[in-house]
């Protein structure tokens, strides 16, 4: 396939290119240069009036939770997504998996829509949960990256003793690993010294949530001594996700230990955790990334996410911010910290991309592309969606 006359945001920097060609083969992009010539027989499109942007990586979601939209908005952070104890461990185990699947068939749906080619999930419910969500989207054209879980959370004596993992949940978390991308972890808090480093012996993707509340903080010092990141450092992940109340000395050693932050600040706004402080995250060193979260709190919507993170942190810090620097975060530094060829429009990178209408009534004119994406474009502006060379979404 040939794309003529594109505008597009190349590279791992988003250059703006005004006008180039790209040439598509198999799943992956193949050349991207002015003045192609179409080979006999080669479909050719002409993007004339379009920018084409790399799909969005959704970097951390929870779509198991779908049929949980907006419960109990009332409630702390604690109550409503503790692994152990929380109202959305309750609606997950008391829901039959048929009505899980239907309500991730739509979040897939969603995400195609919104321009979300892939996205990273910790998926609960040990094995059965990860092989639902694998049959799930199964039918669905967009990237997954699936981390799974055992369902093993250790009491506060287990930790301070530090007990090892049983032989039966290694042999449990072996078979998950079998049967998805990785593992993720709820959080050092429920877990002994022992069991975290035993977790960080796996080879696959180790992500971990850390110092995503005030709460979560401050129980992993009154139990350990220690911070809730420097403990979930001994999973050795990855990544880490949210670090909402991460000190500097902290953020110090992620950016020294970790490939990079998943920060979702419209599901911690949501819980009334506050934001994640990506100025200071930035200083330390740290590549980020963005994630949607839980979509019993939030859609599962980049848009919305990239426009929300933009405005306020600039309104928390007084401070400008370049858009192209969130743009990134839900694109090529997504990539970079999940280690695969997507988020970006080049050479034998996963033709993930989505075509923006720059004639949409809510962009043109538009000055600033990447600006404009980041907080003026919506679902509204896509003419369409490709997933490995493919239109998963509308039509040119």
């Amino acid at each position: 396939m040939l794309l003529k006359n594109a505008s597009i945001l190349y590279g791992k920097e988003l250059q703006y290119i005004e006008n180039t060609d790209i040439r598509i083969s198999g799943k992956s992009f193949k050349k991207i240069k002015q003045n192609l010539a179409s080979s006999p027989g080669e479909e050719k499109l002409d993007c004339s009036g379009l920018v084409i942007i790399p799909g969005f990586v959704n970097a951390h979601t929870h779509i198991g939770d779908s049929i949980a939209k907006d419960i109990s908005l009332g409630s702390t952070a604690e109550a409503r997504i503790h692994p152990i104890h929380g109202i959305k461990s309750k609606i997950l185990k008391n829901t039959k998996p048929a009505q899980l699947a239907n309500f991730m068939k739509n979040s897939c749906l969603s995400m195609i829509k919104n321009g979300i080619t892939t996205f990273a999930d910790f998926r609960e419910g040990g094995l059965e949960g990860v092989l639902l969500l694998k049959k799930t989207i199964s039918t669905f054209p967009i990237r997954s990256i699936v981390l799974g879980r055992v369902e093993y959370y250790q009491k506060q004596k287990e930790i301070t003793q530090n007990t090892s993992l049983a032989k039966s949940k290694q042999t449990e978390l072996a078979a998950i690993l079998q049967n998805c991308d990785g593992i993720g972890v709820s959080g050092a808090n429920e877990y002994s010294d022992s069991v975290l480093k035993y977790y960080s012996g796996t080879k696959k993707i180790r992500a971990i949530h850390s110092a995503e509340t005030k709460q979560s903080c401050i129980t992993s010092k009154k139990m350990t001594g220690k911070s809730e990141t420097q403990r979930a450092l001994l999973l050795k992940p990855h990544l880490l996700v949210h670090m909402t109340h991460a000190s500097k000395k902290d953020l110090c050693l992620s950016a020294k230990k970790t490939r990079g932050i998943v920060v979702c600040p419209r599901a911690n706004a949501a819980l009334a955790e506050g934001i994640p402080d990506i100025e200071l995250m930035i200083k330390t060193g740290n590549t980020m990334a963005i994630g949607t979260d839980n979509v019993m709190i939030n859609s599962p919507d980049m848009f919305r996410e990239m426009d929300y993170l933009w405005k306020v942190s600039m309104a928390i810090h007084k401070k400008r911010i370049d858009a192209k620097q969130i743009l990134k975060m839900a694109t090529s530094n997504a990539g970079t910290i999940l280690n695969k060829k997507i988020g970006s429009i080049g050479e034998e990178y996963f033709a993930d991309c989505i075509f923006i209408d720059k004639h949409a009534i809510e962009l043109e004119p538009m000055h600033n592309p990447h600006a404009s994406i980041v907080h003026r474009a919506s679902e509204s502006a896509i003419k369409a969606v490709m997933i490995g060379g493919r239109i998963a979404h509308g039509k040119l």
